[in-house]
């Protein structure tokens, strides 16, 4: 079995409620508040960002010259294609460039994309690619669910873009890369090796549940005036 079915056998559990979680299920029916969905698609820039770091580091975890060319379009196209449309996004929302730069992380998004940049800086390539794959990987089979269930929402005024970006093939190809890298990656690891890839995987699973719901919930820090 290749690990990447190991991993999704696993992570099924984790990923059947973000399935199920009220956030995607309400974009998926246009029925979001958009309040909500601009309390995500704030966060959701702040988290690109780091995000986008990642890619960037995985050229330094290589002396693969084929792999670091890959990893800088990743870079590229997470930082022109994907942050493109959520600044599209902000100006239908009100949301200003300046909003978008001044805005502070929840809790959630801290704490998540700080564990993502751990693990690349102080781990192996396959660890990054460990800790990145549940977003790519996650985005698309939910893109994919909810165009499935219903064609009609990538029509939709707000949600139809975001729906249609990650149920296409291209981000699809994305995805598929790394789900492919990270086999290879895996491949001659011994059971603690995978062990640890395995916990990475669930840990950032579990993350994207609890961006959803931070999401949905407007979580921000307690005031303390």
């Amino acid at each position: 079995m290749k690990f990447s079915n190991q991993l999704f056998e696993k992570v099924k559990p984790i990923w059947d409620q973000n399935h199920a979680h009220p956030f995607v299920q309400e974009i998926g029916s246009g029925t979001l508040a958009t309040e909500k969905f601009r309390f995500y698609m704030v966060q959701d820039y702040l988290y690109l960002i780091d995000f986008a770091k990642l890619f960037a580091l995985a050229t330094v975890k290589t002396n693969d010259v084929e792999l670091m060319r890959k990893f800088a379009h990743l870079l590229e196209s997470t930082l022109n294609e994907e942050m493109s449309l959520h600044r599209q996004y902000a100006s239908r929302f009100g949301i200003t460039s300046e909003e978008l730069e001044n805005a502070a992380a929840s809790p959630t998004t801290l704490a998540y994309s700080h564990y993502m940049l751990h693990i690349a800086q102080n781990g192996s390539l396959a660890e990054l690619v460990s800790a990145l794959l549940p977003c790519m990987w996650s985005y698309w089979e939910i893109g994919k669910d909810l165009r499935t269930k219903n064609p009609e929402s990538q029509n939709h005024e707000f949600f139809g873009e975001w729906i249609k970006m990650y149920s296409s093939d291209e981000f699809g190809s994305l995805a598929l890369w790394l789900i492919n890298l990270l086999d290879e990656l895996a491949e001659g690891k011994s059971g603690k090796e995978i062990a640890r890839l395995e916990e990475i995987f669930l840990t950032t699973s579990k993350f994207e549940y609890m961006f959803w719901d931070t999401a949905y919930k407007q979580e921000t820090w307690p005031s303390y005036e």
